[in-house]
């Protein structure tokens, strides 16, 4: 659970940053060249995805609501509330 709090709070932190930054464009960009065969992996951007719509936020854009700290820390609260087993 740690890992995965830490992940959601390092990404609003990149996402604060602005689009300009490397690191920025390894979070939310699309390599380039071919890829392995078979499925497809699922990147960073994909799980936080799959973890907003299991909150019911699955359509927000996380990215401009990451620009508010509060709002940010309050939805990766509830988000890793949802996950204790």
């Amino acid at each position: 659970m740690h890992v995965n709090f830490v992940m959601y709070l390092y990404s609003g932190h990149v996402a604060r940053m602005g689009e300009e930054t490397g690191v920025y464009r390894a979070l939310v960009g699309k390599p380039e060249g071919r890829r392995p065969l078979g499925k497809p992996r699922r990147r960073w951007v994909d799980n936080m995805r799959m973890d907003l719509q299991e909150v019911g936020c699955g359509y927000m854009d996380w990215i401009g609501l990451a620009q508010d700290r509060d709002r940010w820390r309050k939805l990766v609260t509830a988000v890793m509330n949802l996950r204790v087993p």
